[in-house]
């Protein structure tokens, strides 16, 4: 929806999971989406490169997060919320349930 202004529909893809979720690595991010790798990792090169983005080290992990020093933060976060009201339902549910823990053994879906 913002691709025109962003300029890159994984650019954007990845702001809107980063806005919600607050962290995330770039496998993550790729299949949450179903995307290719590699254009995800050289997209979240450019918004770290950028300052847009932070990254730490979590083990072999690197994560990746809204830089809170970067100074239109705010107004990102407020651009990708609003674009959130204009998603289906079925993705404004499962972009904000975050779940990391697996279930207990035998509870029903």
């Amino acid at each position: 929806m913002l691709e025109s202004l962003i300029g890159s529909t994984n650019r954007e893809r990845i702001l809107l999971y980063l806005v919600f979720r607050n962290e995330g690595y770039a496998r993550e991010i790729s299949r949450y989406f179903d995307t290719d790798l590699s254009q995800i990792q050289k997209q979240l090169e450019r918004l770290e490169n950028g300052g847009i983005l932070y990254s730490r080290s979590a083990g072999k992990t690197i994560l990746y997060g809204l830089n809170p020093r970067y100074p239109f933060k705010k107004e990102l976060e407020i651009l990708f919320k609003k674009l959130f009201t204009f998603l289906p339902k079925t993705d404004r549910i499962s972009l904000t349930m975050n779940r990391k823990r697996p279930r207990r053994k035998g509870k029903p879906l």
